[in-house]
């Protein structure tokens, strides 16, 4: 496929509000977790949490947006002049050239919870949490086209852990059938009750801090984040070169045992690429520190990729960020390409022995700094939902 231009992107997670602070924690190799400490959440566990949302000053006019989760995407969009070019981009083409893909796992899904454990004596919402706005998967997403005043297409993806890694992918073919001339993909999934809940009732969740590929790893840590980006057609210091999208049709939560669905979606963004996996000097992997998810991913990586790629695991950095995952990660490649800043895997500091020589010789513990053409980054989902894009510069 013809590369797509990264016109402009931000990151707001547990290291800070923008890019600068996503790299200096990356620079730092510096763990963002921290125990659990969200009110009404009695889980002994670790998050990675974005401080001051419930205290930011919220504007009058978005009163009935008010939520977790339209704080964190608004808090996100003030950061790197972003705001600033996609208005440019709406200058350029038109508001109704200009679209939008979000991928979210919850949405504003915490406002429903807090409504229904209000119910009134007639099992209503109360009046204060009637917003219908709130009650839907496509709420961010809304709120986010009114605050950039976008006027094109719209539309949330949400396949768990792979959401906003697959909006990049809808991003580029919407670009290349020119529906529209500039695309707004994002991520943005914020902490609560269901995600926490959710996961706890599965078993997969770690009281401490997540060490993807460890042999001490004792399950995933669950993080918040909000990540834009703007593409374009045309050139930039770091492009979209491919994405590859599968679906493993194994098992609703467990990924398939020989990683065939992983594997799939690898080929197709390095077909779309025109690139080998000999040739990525980078590759983020999904990494989310569970029993099988990391045994299967290190089996794909010793198998796929050259001895000489930097691969690492960034959730125990950031926190598991779910449906803000599969973006937020791949500005992790963004900035390598852009700054040379390869990102190490803190807190792991070696890998099990049990993935062998080959992913022990690939695996990276420590950030590394050096130039580098060609990164992939790797999203696998509930439901056997992958992901994979290929970024180049």
């Amino acid at each position: 496929m013809a590369p797509v231009a990264l016109r402009a992107w931000t990151a707001t997670g547990a290291h800070g509000q923008g890019i600068e602070a996503l790299a200096r924690g990356l620079a730092g190799n510096r763990s963002a977790l921290r125990a659990n400490d969200l009110a009404g959440i009695d889980l002994a566990t670790a998050i990675g949490r974005v401080d001051g949302l419930e205290s930011l000053p919220w504007p009058d006019d978005w009163a009935a947006w008010d939520s977790r989760a339209t704080r964190l995407a608004w808090w996100g969009l003030q950061a790197d002049g972003f705001v600033d070019a996609v208005a440019r981009a709406c200058e350029r083409h038109g508001a109704g050239r200009v679209g939008l893909v979000l991928g979210t796992s919850s949405s504003t899904i915490a406002v429903s919870e807090a409504a229904y454990r209000a119910l009134d004596d007639q099992g209503r919402f109360p009046a204060a949490l009637r917003h219908p706005e709130l009650h839907t998967p496509h709420a961010i997403t809304a709120f986010v086209q009114q605050v950039l005043g976008l006027q094109g297409p719209a539309v949330t993806v949400s396949t768990a852990c792979s959401s906003s890694a697959k909006a990049l992918a809808v991003a580029e073919r919407w670009l290349r059938l020119q529906l529209v001339d500039a695309v707004v993909a994002a991520g943005v999934d914020a902490l609560g009750g269901s995600l926490l809940y959710g996961f706890q009732a599965l078993g997969v969740l770690g009281r401490e801090p997540c060490r993807p590929f460890d042999a001490a790893r004792r399950g995933i840590s669950i993080g918040e984040a909000a990540a834009f980006t703007l593409l374009e057609r045309g050139e930039a210091a770091v492009m979209l070169q491919g994405h590859g999208e599968s679906n493993d049709a194994h098992h609703m939560s467990t990924p398939h045992p020989q990683g065939l669905g992983a594997e799939q979606a690898l080929d197709d963004a390095l077909a779309r690429a025109g690139l080998a996996a000999a040739a990525m000097d980078l590759v983020n992997l999904h990494g989310t520190a569970s029993a099988a998810n990391d045994e299967v991913e290190a089996a794909l990586v010793a198998r796929r990729y050259a001895p000489t790629v930097h691969a690492c695991a960034t959730k125990g950095l950031t926190g598991h960020t779910m449906g803000a995952a599969g973006l937020l990660e791949a500005l992790v490649c963004a900035l390598a390409l852009e700054r040379g800043l390869l990102a190490g895997s803190a807190p792991t500091t070696t890998p099990d022995p049990v993935f062998g020589p080959a992913f022990a010789e690939r695996w990276h513990a420590q950030p590394v700094q050096r130039r580098i053409r060609h990164a992939a980054s790797h999203s696998f989902g509930f439901g056997g939902n992958n992901c994979v894009l290929v970024l180049g510069c």
